[in-house]
């Protein structure tokens, strides 16, 4: 299915590697597996090597679906679409945890690589920042608050001349209730690039540069402003609704999240396909009511999660998981079980909730 029409029937999926992973084996392996099983959209770091591997991992799927190995495609393989990702301010996708493993003390339990999902931590050093996403799980774990956290933010001067080397699909912009201004200078930045795009994606939830979080009317409020601009620039929008950020692999509650916040935001939303994220996994279709509006759906830590102990065994091999009969097939059987609900999703319930403009 094309992901247009994904969207138009609320059979959408998309694989969120992470703006700040640069584990370029893993990239290139889960685009790869989950682009076999049918995922319309892959959004990786905004850097040539993210890139680079996301696209070897799609023209592998691409090759190995022509060979017949797979029923997930009877009409032919669709390469889905390739997104990255700049925020227009300070965000928790774009940063990096570091500490100094100097400070830490000889006799320390390290019970930040125990809740580390992305295995950044190991026995003995700091940080490999090339696995980091920046989910921020270990800086409450640290008893001696050593632990950092490093925003990546790119410059207005980088970001058109970095998009024109790119070529992506589609371009995600994170941004914050009360940040229209910059969202609008980051834009600019974007369509400087003179890039086509399928969609300029905005991912935003309840956060705010101030104290508390907002409410369902003033997201509502702050996305009608940024849907001004995109008309104005001749884009076609995506509203990723994010409940709660990088936590879907934490359990099944966190899912309720996303959804809270997609019905609440929903009466009040703009024009375009509204999108689940924040704390998704595989409960998050089942909490949806009937005629939710919801055109699809994001993963991320779930989908890497799922994989995890896979791509490890696969590494401690010396061989990629995609090139391993025995790990991939259970790998395929993990990415499709997350994955195939939503492609059977029965697509007369979005109705015109979710208009595909």
């Amino acid at each position: 299915m094309a992901p247009e029409l994904a969207l138009a029937r609320g059979r959408w999926v998309k694989l969120i590697c992470g703006a700040s992973n640069h584990d370029l084996a893993a990239i290139e392996d889960l685009c790869a597996l989950y682009s076999l099983v049918g995922v319309d959209c892959i959004d990786v770091a905004a850097d040539p090597a993210a890139v680079a591997a996301a696209r070897r991992g799609i023209a592998w799927a691409e090759t190995h679906s022509q060979q017949g190995q797979l029923e997930e495609h009877p009409q032919g393989f669709q390469p889905p679409w390739l997104m990255v990702s700049f925020s227009d301010g300070d965000d928790p996708h774009f940063r990096k945890a570091s500490f100094d493993p100097r400070l830490c003390p000889s006799d320390c339990p390290r019970p930040c690589q125990r809740v580390c999902p992305a295995l950044a931590i190991g026995a003995v050093g700091g940080v490999e920042p090339d696995r980091c996403y920046g989910c921020g799980r270990c800086r409450p774990a640290c008893p001696l608050g050593l632990i950092e956290e490093r925003q990546t933010v790119f410059s207005a001067e980088a970001v058109p001349a970095l998009l024109a080397e790119l070529r992506p699909d589609a371009v995600e912009i994170h941004t914050r209730i009360g940040r229209g201004r910059a969202f609008g200078l980051r834009l600019q930045q974007v369509l400087a690039s003179g890039v086509p795009l399928r969609r300029l994606a905005v991912s935003c939830g309840l956060e705010r540069d101030g104290p508390g979080p907002a409410s369902a009317r003033q997201l509502a409020a702050e996305l009608w402003h940024r849907f001004a601009l995109l008309r104005q620039a001749g884009l076609r929008p995506l509203w990723q609704l994010d409940g709660r950020p990088m936590s879907g692999d934490v359990g099944v509650g966190t899912a309720r999240a996303a959804v809270a916040l997609l019905q609440a935001v929903r009466p009040w939303a703009p024009p375009g396909p509204l999108q689940l994220a924040g704390g998704t996994n595989g409960a998050s279709l089942a909490l949806l009511p009937d005629h939710s509006g919801a055109a699809g759906v994001a993963f991320g830590g779930m989908a890497r999660s799922l994989l995890q102990p896979l791509l490890l065994e696969a590494e401690a091999r010396g061989v990629p998981l995609r090139e391993q009969v025995d790990l991939r097939r259970q790998a395929l059987g993990l990415a499709h079980g997350l994955v195939a609900p939503w492609r059977q999703r029965r697509w007369l319930e979005l109705g015109s909730a979710a208009p595909s403009s």
